[in-house]
């Protein structure tokens, strides 16, 4: 096993989407762990305080070439790895062993015809939230004595398909912009994977985030972390699955709440039956007696999520991931 550190340069992230036509900026062997930064903000950086521009972030802003620029989304993701001997039908398990803002500042942003209300906050805003990275909190609003506890993820941890250019926005079965805030340190996220090498990227970190990220982002972050990846040839996952300490997560993305709650509700079906060996039935019966159905996020056009949790502490002697 290899440990190896990947900077967010204007040679290893990319901006806006997925392809697999990118260079890989990482090849590793299967359990190498990998230390790593990444940047958010590269559209609003101008407006920025000094506190979020790193002369490094500024010549990612200023000099990331054409090439990397791979479709509209917003997202500067860091990547892609590559996974020797990873193909098609196999699954990479993602795990994410530290999460941390790299920089004491982050930023919320209201977009013009996005979000759950883009009817009743017709305008754009955008603000730069301080973080207390000593006491592990936000206050907002500024002087309000709210404090919002600091809980970072990353929320786009996904893999290349096979089409040449894919938007960062909206999440799917290759994962993307999942935007879940149970996916902190200590969690892993399953992952199939559909080109050679997987071609894995990381990026959009949040600090704080609710269930819905109404208002279209949270405290969008420059995050680092650490993480571990592992070929898997053994698990039947052909659609995102993750574990916290205390869950087993399974997700639906569509343009609708009801679909996509019909999705998260079928793949906890389908892992229940695989993985419990329970029939169709008695899955659809536990889902309504144990799991919780929890809106992922509403916002990342076209597909709105849905995730249901399944509380280990009922199956747990009987669930094998490892």
């Amino acid at each position: 096993m290899t440990h190896h550190f990947l900077k967010a340069t204007k040679s290893t992230v990319h901006l806006g989407g997925f392809s697999h036509l990118l260079e890989p900026v990482l090849t590793i062997n299967s359990g190498d762990t990998i230390d790593l930064e990444t940047y958010t903000g590269y559209y609003i950086y101008e407006q920025a305080p000094p506190e979020f521009i790193t002369p490094e972030f500024l010549d990612i802003c200023k000099h990331l070439p054409s090439e990397r620029k791979i479709a509209a989304g917003p997202h500067l993701l860091t990547g892609p790895i590559y996974i020797r001997d990873a193909k098609p039908g196999d699954v990479l398990e993602i795990r994410l062993e530290a999460i941390a803002p790299s920089l004491p500042v982050g930023f919320n942003a209201i977009r013009a015809g996005w979000g759950a209300l883009p009817n009743q906050f017709t305008q754009p805003a955008l603000r730069f939230i301080p973080l207390d990275l000593v006491n592990k909190i936000a206050e907002f609003p500024p002087g309000s004595g709210i404090q919002i506890p600091i809980k970072p993820f990353f929320g786009i941890l996904g893999v290349a398909t096979p089409e040449s250019e894919r938007s960062s926005i909206p999440p799917g079965y290759y994962g993307g912009n999942i935007d879940n805030r149970e996916l902190q340190a200590g969690s892993r996220l399953f992952l199939p994977v559909f080109v050679p090498g997987g071609l894995f990227s990381i990026g959009d970190g949040h600090s704080a985030q609710g269930d819905g990220e109404v208002n279209v982002t949270a405290i969008e972050t420059s995050m680092n972390g650490r993480i571990q990846i592992k070929l898997r040839q053994d698990l039947p996952i052909t659609t995102p699955i993750a574990e916290t300490p205390t869950d087993i997560i399974t997700m639906g993305f569509a343009p609708t709440l009801d679909t996509a709650l019909e999705i998260a509700l079928n793949n906890m079906i389908d892992f229940l039956k695989n993985f419990l060996n329970l029939s169709p039935e008695e899955a659809y019966v536990l889902c309504s007696l144990a799991v919780n159905f929890r809106i992922t996020q509403v916002v990342n056009h076209p597909h709105k999520g849905v995730h249901g949790m399944l509380p280990k502490a009922i199956v747990s002697s009987k669930i094998d991931l490892i």
